[in-house]
């Protein structure tokens, strides 16, 4: 609905004027050291695509040698771990995190606040030049003497830098490096996000007039910004104890006969710092994920968002309660029941916001005109596979629960429910439903629908069946289960059909890129607002946007974002641009 009058149309303290852009003078500072936000979100979102791709074929490597153990001589016992230790981490930080706060973020923050661009443009570059150098840096782990780090993606110490493990001299500490490059690129570019946002809004844009999506990577780029530095220094102390002897996490080990020069150190001290950093790292990933579906399911059932301030204040809410429940991930480490009890109690209470966010999306669909568009499709199947991977997690969060479970395959199918396979249905939502303003293309409906069922099926299909191999005891992390007395026969036949159906999803996401560049050029051309959208960034004078996005002078938003089948309206949306409703049948 329409707030009664905007405020004021003053130029904001931080607001970015047209003198003030940097202007490019060549190709090369235009598309490549660009100070654009939108082409550095091209090319956060590119190279973040193609590390993903590096994922998507290790994960095949894993489930080749699960599903069809000995069949290809090239996947021994250390090819196995390194390439699960390189799945997990490129998965959660080098795609998820670049991509939801680099990619969305730098795209969706100064066109949805009615901004020219960041307010640090230079730096917001080198944020990106030198996320590019961390992803080259972990990539060439692969080609060092040794292969890259195979301790796992949780890299805990001492098994992380002791002799037996795979990668132990030049893979652990490219890993090492690799992250603290990674930290140092996001905090620029996080530092740029958190200023815009309270800086550089347009006349008129409130805190409670900015659509969700900005409000999840907002709060996520807090979050990061205070859980990053834990990781920071462990990865900094990790790299001294296995360059220089120190032993922050290293305790007295006595290794084939000889005592190690560490002694003194705490391997639990790791596990704290990681998961400070590692339980926020979910919803640094999810909370973006939240905004985005809330302003698709918005869009594309042509109603206003449920309890806009409630939807708020419940990502606030995750956000701050994600900072009291790391220790969870501990639960077999030996420590106190007391802290056992805490840690389970506020997992459970973290529950809840989450839990109105759900109620809140169901109840936006309840009697809306709902549109399955791709985009829609996508976020509908993220709500879903939210739900069921969140009912797992209560199960997980449980002391009881969770110390028979937490070695095997069930954590990997609920981890993978609600930190894969739910935040990359709305990258996917995501990109479907802002591709016509990034290209001005519509990318192929057909194709879309056919990527999404055999994603959205395909991924039940392989980690459903996982929850149950965990029930049975099957472990995780492990080469190979044939012979364990412990474990079923009925388990190998399982993992094979696991694997063949993760070979054909994996297969379908060359459906999607082929989409991706053949609508390029060949895409029906999109107009300037096809999802006829309320937000910022269907307004702008041209699509794609120029640079500065707004031509003369920027707008002036007088409503929230949500203004959609309005009583009395000419048409079923109201963009927050637009001064009063014009009555059907009123003269333009």
């Amino acid at each position: 609905m329409a707030d009664a009058h905007p405020g004021t149309a003053d130029r904001l303290p931080g607001a970015i004027e047209e003198g003030e852009l940097y202007h490019p003078r060549s190709w090369i500072t235009r598309y490549v050291f660009s100070q654009d936000a939108k082409i550095i979100a091209i090319q956060y979102s590119s190279t973040a695509l193609a590390i993903g791709l590096v994922a998507l074929v290790l994960s095949w490597l894993i489930r080749l040698q699960l599903g069809f153990p000995g069949l290809v001589s090239f996947i021994g016992p250390s090819e196995y771990y390194q390439y699960i230790t390189m799945h997990g981490m490129i998965m959660v930080v080098y795609l998820l995190t670049a991509l939801f706060l680099g990619g969305f973020g730098n795209y969706l923050i100064p066109l949805m606040l009615g901004a020219r661009d960041m307010v640090f443009p230079y730096v917001n570059m080198l944020s990106y030049w030198i996320y590019l150098l961390a992803v080259l840096v972990l990539v060439a782990s692969f080609f060092v003497p040794g292969g890259p780090t195979g301790a796992g993606w949780t890299l805990y110490p001492p098994q992380a830098i002791l002799a037996g493990t795979p990668g132990r001299d030049w893979g652990i500490v490219l890993m090492l490096v690799s992250l603290i490059l990674f930290i140092i690129g996001f905090t620029m570019g996080g530092v740029n996000y958190v200023v815009t946002v309270l800086q550089a809004r347009a006349p008129g844009m409130t805190l409670m007039r900015m659509p969700l999506t900005i409000w999840g990577i907002f709060t996520a780029t807090v979050l990061a910004l205070l859980a990053f530095p834990a990781l920071f220094v462990g990865a900094l102390m990790m790299l001294l104890d296995r360059l220089l002897g120190t032993s922050f996490f290293m305790p007295a080990i006595i290794e084939a006969g000889q005592r190690l020069r560490h002694g003194g150190g705490s391997p639990i001290l790791f596990q704290h710092l990681f998961w400070f950093f590692g339980h926020p790292e979910v919803y640094i990933v999810a909370l973006p994920a939240f905004g985005i579906v809330s302003d698709l399911i918005s869009t594309h059932a042509r109603k206003n968002i449920f309890g806009y301030r409630m939807m708020v204040w419940a990502i606030v809410a995750i956000g701050a309660l994600s900072f009291v429940v790391w220790a969870h991930h501990m639960y077999v480490s030996g420590m106190n029941p007391y802290f056992g009890f805490f840690f389970a109690t506020t997992t459970l209470i973290i529950a809840i916001p989450t839990a109105i966010k759900v109620y809140n999306w169901v109840l936006t669909l309840w009697r809306g005109d709902i549109h399955l568009t791709v985009p829609m499709l996508f976020a509908i199947g993220f709500i879903v596979t939210f739900l069921n991977g969140g009912l797992t997690g209560l199960f997980l969060g449980n002391v009881v629960v969770d110390v028979p479970l937490s070695d095997t395959m069930f954590v990997v199918a609920h981890f993978h429910m609600v930190m894969g396979v739910a935040p990359i249905l709305v990258i996917f939502g995501g990109i479907y439903h802002w591709y016509p303003k990034v290209t001005g293309r519509m990318l192929d409906e057909r194709l879309g629908k056919l990527h999404f069922w055999v994603t959205f099926l395909g991924a039940y299909l392989i980690f459903f069946p996982m929850h149950y191999l965990g029930l049975l005891g099957v472990p995780r992390r492990y080469f190979e289960i044939e012979g364990l007395s412990f474990v079923p026969a009925s388990v190998s036949p399982l993992n094979a059909f696991i694997s063949v159906v993760a070979f054909v999803v994996g297969a379908a996401q060359i459906a999607f890129l082929v989409n991706l560049v053949h609508s390029l050029r060949h895409g029906a051309p999109a107009g300037p607002n096809p999802w006829r959208a309320t937000t910022l960034e269907w307004q702008t004078p041209e699509t794609p946007p120029a640079h500065g996005n707004w031509g003369a002078s920027l707008p002036v938003v007088y409503r929230w974002p949500y203004d959609y089948s309005v009583p009395g309206a000419d048409r079923d949306f109201v963009p927050q641009n637009q001064p009063g409703l014009r009555r059907a049948g009123a003269s333009a």
